[in-house]
């Protein structure tokens, strides 16, 4: 089983007796499913117009919740959580100097040992395991670009680098389907847009895996059918990458150029293409 330092990743921690409500208001997920033992959960935060700014996997460490996050964004988001603290009674703390971040798959548990949590990814089981640990208690054996290529072909979204701050739906990245929303715990921040995007089948745009004939281009490159835009490629690595594009793009025949490239959809078996308006 290989396993890879993911050092793009930090980790903040939400502790205190209000920390399960307080994040239950504001996640996208049912954050009374992480338990105390070890278990993980995929959430994000969006704007009160139901747009990503963040997402991270909630991880439950007795009383408290660690948040799995991008580095960059660890600072900005303790930060944002804070604003929403009021008089609930939690602390929420950047602890990206303790916890060092792996991605395990390929088959099989990575070994329980001290200093180290291990939790099943919630997205997908191929996707495989997330582990946080101590600094020096694992010694990888595979790079953050061996598992780059791995999420690709799995169709993962990876934050920032897939979706667009203020701009993405939820339900355009495969949340729904990747068990990253919860339609049954009440209001959370952004839930009524949610909702409404699903039940109406507003959905006109999907983030979906191609494989790359040619040179990978730049992420936010556009994507053309017969000279027309329908969408644009994200993250990608060799011959494998992201990119959001317009369902009727994904429905038609038509060769999908993007710079000097030409773009293959292949889409994964998870991911449904047709509207689910059921209420």
């Amino acid at each position: 089983m290989p396993i890879a330092h993911l050092a793009d990743r930090g980790v903040l921690s939400v502790s205190g007796p209000d920390a399960r409500p307080f994040l239950q208001g504001l996640v996208s997920n049912d954050v009374a499913q992480v338990g105390q033992a070890a278990s993980a959960l995929w959430a994000a935060l969006l704007t009160p117009q139901g747009k990503w700014l963040a997402d991270f996997l909630l991880i439950g460490e007795g009383e408290r919740i660690l948040l799995d996050c991008e580095r960059a964004q660890a600072s900005w988001l303790a930060s944002h959580l804070t604003r929403y603290r009021l008089r609930a009674k939690v602390a929420i703390a950047d602890e990206t100097d303790r916890w060092t971040v792996f991605a395990a798959w390929g088959g099989g548990e990575p070994a329980e040992q001290p200093g180290v949590l291990v939790v099943r990814d919630p997205r997908l089981p191929e996707a495989g395991w997330r582990c946080l640990a101590s600094p020096g208690a694992i010694r990888p054996d595979a790079t953050a670009e061996d598992y780059d290529r791995h999420r690709l072909a799995l169709g993962l979204p990876d934050g920032s680098k897939d979706l667009e701050s203020g701009k993405t739906v939820l339900l355009e990245a495969g949340f729904d389907e990747l068990n990253g929303i919860s339609w049954s715990k009440g209001c959370w921040m952004g839930q009524e847009l949610t909702a409404r995007t699903k039940y109406r089948g507003l959905v006109k745009r999907r983030l979906v895996p191609v494989r790359v004939e040619g040179p990978l281009p730049t992420p936010g490159t556009p994507v053309l059918r017969e000279g027309v835009e329908v969408g644009t490629i994200r993250s990608g690595r060799g011959d494998r990458a992201l990119a959001i594009l317009r369902l009727e793009a994904l429905a038609c025949p038509g060769v999908l150029r993007c710079g000097e490239a030409v773009l293959v959809p292949e889409i994964p078996a998870w991911l449904s293409l047709t509207a689910d308006s059921t209420p």
